[in-house]
């Protein structure tokens, strides 16, 4: 947020991606801390947290445009065009 203040614009707009891996349990806190300030264009992998059902992942794409992981170099030049 700091960042964004800095360049004088909003936090979605700074070129990051972020990829979460969902391998322990602290990840449910880093992902509902990054939804709670807004980010979007989450990947979220290698498997869908089993609180995220078919309509909370409706929701967290309409509004977050939340994305599974894919295959990595198609994940990385995804990345890349958007940065």
């Amino acid at each position: 947020m700091a960042l964004a203040d800095a360049f004088e614009c909003g936090v979605n707009d700074l070129p990051l991606s972020l990829v979460i891996s969902w391998l322990e349990q602290k990840a449910v806190a880093v992902l509902l801390t990054l939804l709670f300030l807004g980010i979007r264009d989450i990947r979220l992998g290698p498997t869908l947290p089993a609180f995220v059902t078919p309509a909370v992942l409706d929701v967290l794409v309409e509004k977050f445009n939340l994305m599974p992981v894919g295959e990595a170099e198609g994940d990385m030049q995804a990345m890349l065009q958007a940065s």
